[in-house]
């Protein structure tokens, strides 16, 4: 339980920590680009920079986090090295994303949506990019240390949910964008304010979050059966690749709330997929380890 202290206190303190060097990021990088360095910045408005600012903060903290609760190796956080790391990953991302192009395909055939008449190429590059850092880096976060750490308490069951209800709730740390067109020392703490924005739609924010949160379970789900990331890193990257995908080659034309929301990840039917994924996951798991099931 202490811990768990510990590790809500190291929460915290990044986001206050992000709060207060945001600013200076975001006046460092649209100084950079004035003097035509880095010009590509400028475009980038304030949330974006607080986003990293947050990143910033949970990498700098994390060393006293993991000095004040003793951790010596991977071992303490109830993680194991995985020689079969590549078919695990290989297994995740198939298992999360061919769900959701099956059903983006089914939708294009229903006329929910339709295929775009021009398309940035330069997405997939960056869509590549996030498929593989962000499972990386929030695989590493939440279900690595977070994840680890409340497993140390021996409550298996009540570590999966509450590490998969944080990273429902982390993600709804987004302001609006153009939220601070004036940048001052203060702008860090309005965006932590605004990002309770999406709280005026409940209905929206009960939607995404029953998502966020089931996508979470299932993450810790298959880190805790297989003891390693690597499994829950490629259902990470499957569902980001899968909606990224899709979002770039094709635009809705019909609302289908509840059904669907803004994107593959939103709705009763991706809930359903996600499910689906969940089910063949255990089934997958079970087959080729079935020691560790």
């Amino acid at each position: 339980m202490k811990d768990a202290v510990r590790l809500l206190i190291y929460l915290a303190a990044s986001v206050l920590l992000a709060a207060m060097i945001a600013p200076p990021l975001f006046w460092a990088a649209q100084a950079l680009a004035t003097h035509d360095l880095f010009r590509f910045l400028a475009d980038f408005d304030f949330e974006t920079f607080f986003h990293r600012a947050l990143l910033i903060a949970l990498l700098a903290l994390v060393w006293p986090l993991v000095r004040s609760i003793r951790l010596r190796t991977w071992r303490d956080l109830a993680l194991e090295p995985n020689p079969r790391w590549l078919r695990d990953v290989l297994a995740g991302f198939l298992l999360a994303a061919l769900p959701l192009l099956c059903c983006g395909l089914l939708l294009l055939v229903l006329g929910v949506f339709s295929l775009r008449s021009s398309i940035d190429w330069l997405d997939f590059l960056q869509l590549a990019g996030a498929s593989i850092a962000v499972p990386v880096i929030e695989e590493t976060f939440f279900r690595g240390l977070v994840l680890g750490v409340l497993l140390k308490s021996g409550r298996r069951y009540m570590s999966i949910i509450l590490s998969a209800a944080l990273f429902a709730i982390v993600h709804f740390l987004k302001a609006p964008e153009r939220t601070s067109p004036v940048v001052t020392w203060l702008s860090g703490f309005g965006s932590i304010a605004h990002s309770f924005h999406q709280f005026a739609k409940p209905m929206l924010v009960s939607a995404a979050f029953t998502t966020l949160f089931l996508l979470g379970v299932i993450l810790a789900d298959a880190r805790v059966r297989t003891r390693s990331l690597w499994l829950a890193i490629g259902l990470h990257g499957g569902w980001i690749f899968a909606r990224g995908l899709f979002q770039a080659l094709a635009r809705r034309e019909v609302v289908a709330l509840p059904w669907l929301g803004k994107n593959l990840l939103v709705g009763i039917v991706p809930l359903a997929l996600a499910g689906l994924t969940w089910i063949l996951m255990r089934g997958w798991s079970k087959h080729v380890d079935p020691a560790k099931s």
